[in-house]
């Protein structure tokens, strides 16, 4: 899942829920609910979350895994 992208960036930067939330000026706790799917992320949000690791939103967040089969069942159409 995507989420488990975002912690295992952020804990491979050393970096804690507060040093995040701090960068993105949000609350600690909106943040660790972001990480553990309790709340849902604004376009916005993840671009802001995304400039903290230096990284894209996509990179982050996108599911590479349901894009592949997505695409893969659209050739089957074809």
């Amino acid at each position: 899942m995507a989420l488990e992208k975002l912690k295992e960036i952020r804990t491979n930067e050393k970096m804690t829920y507060q040093q995040v939330a701090d960068q993105v000026k949000i609350s600690k706790e909106y943040y660790w609910m972001i990480e553990n799917g309790k709340r849902r992320l604004t376009y916005e949000l993840a671009v802001k979350i995304a400039k903290v690791f230096k990284s894209s939103p996509d990179y982050i967040f996108l599911d590479s895994e349901l894009t592949r089969g997505e695409q893969n069942r659209s050739r089957e159409v074809i």
